[in-house]
């Protein structure tokens, strides 16, 4: 059998964390901040956890898991 490849924009978004889920940076932090107000920059730091539905399409994408 072949070697299954990772997709990879899976590889640059997307983090395990050490129980299995699959961690992400939200979207809309990159260019044009001045036009958000404060609230919806603070509410987009860090990171969160992608819903079970959609961690399963995502581990296909990355059938070797992800570092």
């Amino acid at each position: 059998m072949p070697k299954l490849k990772t997709k990879s924009g899976v590889k640059k978004r997307f983090k395990l964390t050490a129980t299995g889920k699959i961690k992400h940076g939200g979207a809309g932090k990159r260019h044009r901040l001045i036009n958000h107000n404060a609230k919806y920059i603070r509410k987009n730091r860090g990171t969160d956890v992608i819903s079970d539905a959609d961690a399963k399409v995502i581990k296909k994408w990355a059938p070797y898991g992800l570092n």
